[in-house]
């Protein structure tokens, strides 16, 4: 069973600030982790492999083709502020 200096210990790290109710709840609830890690160690795991996912994952991102750019001018057409062949923005470092 978890202790309530542990519970604060682990706040106080966390840097939390926990009322005397927060740190008997949160006792609790940790107290309930622990005893459900107890009973995974209790699991025979012998000759199961270990794995990332519980699922198998392939590459789920498309492959990279070669397409035509858009016309300079269709894209600069819709530019609020142009300069030229460039779009021009607002200034954003002072002096």
């Amino acid at each position: 069973m978890i202790s309530r200096d542990d519970v604060v210990q682990v706040a106080r790290l966390a840097r939390l600030e926990l009322s005397e109710a927060e740190l008997e709840r949160m006792r609790r609830q940790l107290d309930g982790i622990l005893a459900y890690i107890d009973q995974l160690k209790a699991l025979d795991v012998a000759g199961v492999e270990p794995t990332s996912h519980a699922v198998p994952l392939t590459n789920v991102m498309r492959e990279d083709e070669a397409a035509p750019c858009w016309p300079q001018e269709e894209m600069l057409a819709n530019a609020p502020d142009r300069a030229g062949e460039l779009f021009r923005v607002p200034r954003i470092i002072e002096d």
